[in-house]
């Protein structure tokens, strides 16, 4: 009697985040919109994204505690930037009626810190005023009670590698001229650039900390700026291999980003001929070691989340920045999915920001570089 023959097991099911349907159908919308305007020549449809993703104008009265503006941080390569900063007029009030009047003075004289942001977006997609990021920066802000200055740094596929991180060792040298810190014309505090912080989510946690090698290998030639700390949000690194966080949230099982997605955006931002083996995405590349053994590389709050396929790299970065003694506070969060913090709805998004004011603090309390 011939044996039957053993049943094929089931193909696993791809985890799922713990996302309410809304918000999956929601995301799904969001990632086959994002998808459209992506030519098969490798270029965007600009238009039909501005559509998209339409900006909101800054709003120089403070609205939910934080005021913006727009600036042009060099007239050359019209490089620009928003500015956020929180509104201190009611603390100095307060200032003002219990303490005396030297007291109150040196408390409306207090200076800002500054948070360096660059938004994510793969290189490609974005902007400071896109409505996600110009709230993100709002609620940093409000927390952190610094300025945020969030570049608007150039986008691939127009402008390909390295033109993000020359802009943003731009942004650091706007703020290195005095002349600049003290862009709110008396309604805000002026800016400590002494405590100065980069930050970003995704391929903007990419650019910070390759702006903040920049920065520590010249670190001398800043009058001014010094770096306090590197908040890496969720970073877009990658390798030619494929991880297994990779493999396990494959085949859209995890929103926002794909390994196809993902594959396409280094495409877009890479030089011609380079493959995801290229320092700008292997940040272990000995062509990417540069300012990494400098005492001015900065203390990094790295964020991983449990549902971001890029969760391998960015766990292989802090280990290799400890592994040369860096001073690196990693926060995991099991259940987010890549750029959760931009979602205020989440718990593990107001825990995030939370994280990031008190690393704001602590840091500038330790006195940074």
């Amino acid at each position: 009697m011939a044996e039957s023959p053993t049943p094929t097991p089931p193909p696993a099911r791809k985890p799922k985040p713990p996302l309410s349907r809304l918000m999956r159908l929601s995301l799904k919308v969001v990632d086959r919109a994002a998808d459209a305007t992506r030519r098969a020549d490798g270029t965007l449809n600009r238009r039909a994204l501005s559509l998209l993703d339409p900006r909101v104008p800054a709003i120089s009265s403070p609205c939910r505690g934080v005021a913006s503006r727009d600036l042009v941080l060099d007239p050359a390569s019209r490089l620009r930037a928003r500015l956020f900063y929180p509104d201190t007029s009611k603390a100095k009030a307060k200032a003002k009626a219990k303490a005396k009047a030297k007291a109150a003075s040196s408390t409306a004289s207090a200076a800002l810190p500054v948070i360096v942001f660059f938004h994510g977006g793969g290189f490609a997609f974005f902007s400071p005023g896109s409505p996600a990021y110009d709230a993100a920066c709002r609620r940093i802000a409000r927390y952190s009670n610094a300025a945020v200055l969030s570049v608007d740094y150039r986008r691939a596929p127009e402008h390909k590698f390295p033109a993000p991180y020359d802009d943003g060792l731009a942004a650091l040298r706007f703020l290195d001229d005095p002349k600049n810190h003290h862009p709110a014309a008396g309604a805000a505090a002026p800016l400590d650039v002494a405590r100065c912080y980069l930050a970003g989510d995704s391929a903007g946690g990419n650019i910070a900390h390759h702006v903040a090698r920049r920065y520590s290998s010249s670190s001398t030639s800043f009058r001014n700026v010094r770096l306090s700390g590197l908040i890496a949000i969720q970073p877009f690194f990658g390798g030619e291999e494929r991880t297994p966080a990779e493999l396990r949230l494959g085949g859209g099982a995890a929103p926002i980003v794909s390994v196809e997605r993902a594959d396409w955006m280094w495409r877009a931002f890479l030089p011609p001929g380079a493959d995801r083996a290229h320092p700008a995405a292997n940040f272990a590349h000995p062509d990417a070691a540069d300012g990494l053994d400098s005492p001015a590389f900065p203390p990094v709050l790295l964020a991983v989340g449990g549902f971001d396929p890029l969760q391998d790299w960015q766990r292989r970065y802090g280990e290799m920045l400890k592994g040369m003694g860096k001073d690196v506070r990693v926060v995991e969060y099991p259940d987010a999915i890549h750029a959760f913090y931009l979602f205020p709805g989440f718990d593990d998004a107001r825990d995030f920001i939370i994280r990031i004011a008190e690393f704001v603090a602590e840091s500038a309390a330790g006195g940074g570089e």
